[in-house]
């Protein structure tokens, strides 16, 4: 059985339940983590256990931050948004960016409003770098964007390839190249332009201190192939609903493909589409393959062995078994936290 933990921002240990308990005495604000791969089903339990549990959702999906990108990210709805407060949704323009400082910054701050108000925090997503950064205190570098080295670095992107971009970075800081995924040209280029510029790795320059949350992570997973299924019938609804209206609309409105928000999973394989060099099935193709690539990383960064998550595959656990688990574990931060004061 997998562990809660607790962590207390003035000692900055980290303490372990016992095997048997799934509980530890918390001495902080509780926050309840959902993470897991994409289409797995993270958005219907988060409104599960929002409606079961007073809770407000904190959303750590850096896909969701964009407002006008809702099919091919799969938004959570304005019905949905209206049954359940969330947070950081639609808080940028698609030629905005919200880098993970800025993103660390606004979460605990809506971490903070929610616990004002006597309810709980529920943060959601599936970008692990952005989850990591919330739960384990990231001090991340602060280090303005060179427009010259950056410029440099994506023609070198376009002229050998983002894997030879990617091999670079696994010279300079092989920590962060495992990490990253290398057809993610934007982070690799934002950890390299780190490296080049301060002369240190990125990993070594993002120490941690955990934040006084009293933390439980929740996981969800299930066997790959039936993962895989479900992505592809995902895709196909999202076509089915306008993903390329959407997209199209996005162009049409000046968004240029080397923006972060436009060169995410579903919005870049448009573009040898709409530029006349390759037919709307095999943007599908693309895009589901693509998918898959972008799952197998996650599963790299929310590993099914960490002892930080608690894990259940949504095949053979209902949400009520989880809702009751939930509410075990919230129950005792609750009494644990009324004896303290």
């Amino acid at each position: 059985m997998q562990d809660a933990r607790c962590t207390q921002h003035a000692t900055r240990n980290t303490q372990h339940e016992s095997p048997t308990s799934n509980l530890q005495p918390p001495t902080s604000n509780p926050l309840l983590v959902l993470v897991g791969p994409t289409a797995v089903g993270k958005t219907a339990l988060s409104l599960h256990l929002a409606a079961a549990l007073g809770s407000e959702i904190v959303s750590a999906d850096s896909r969701l931050f964009y407002r006008g990108m809702d099919i091919g990210t799969a938004k959570p709805t304005l019905e949905e948004r209206a049954r359940v407060r969330h947070h950081l949704i639609d808080i940028a323009a698609p030629d905005e960016t919200v880098g993970l400082a800025e993103f660390q910054a606004l979460a605990y701050s809506a971490i903070g409003d929610v616990h004002a108000r006597g309810r709980l925090p529920l943060l959601v997503g599936g970008t692990g770098q952005y989850v990591r950064a919330v739960v384990e205190g990231w001090s991340i570098p602060h280090v303005p964007p060179d427009p010259v080295l950056r410029a440099s670095l994506e023609a070198q992107a376009r002229e050998e390839g983002a894997l030879a971009l990617h091999a670079q970075l696994a010279r300079l800081d092989p920590d962060a190249a495992q990490r990253l995924d290398p057809h993610n040209v934007r982070r690799v280029i934002r950890a390299l332009e780190v490296c080049l510029i301060t002369g240190q790795p990125v990993s070594q320059q993002q120490c941690k201190c955990p934040p006084a949350y009293c933390v439980l992570q929740v996981g969800l997973t299930m066997e790959r192939v039936a993962l895989y299924a479900r992505v592809d019938r995902r895709i196909e609804a999202m076509l089915a609903a306008g993903l390329e209206g959407e997209v199209r609309r996005l162009v049409e409105a000046g968004y240029g493909w080397e923006l972060p928000a436009m060169s995410g999973l579903g919005y870049v394989q448009f573009r040898p589409y709409f530029e006349g060099l390759a037919t709307l099935e095999e943007v599908v193709v693309e895009i589901k393959r693509a998918t898959r690539r972008f799952i197998r990383r996650q599963y790299n960064w929310f590993r099914l062995s960490d002892p930080a998550i608690r894990w259940f595959d949504v095949a053979t656990t209902t949400p009520e078994e989880i809702d009751r688990a939930v509410s075990v574990w919230l129950a005792a931060a609750t009494t644990e936290r009324a004896g303290h004061a």
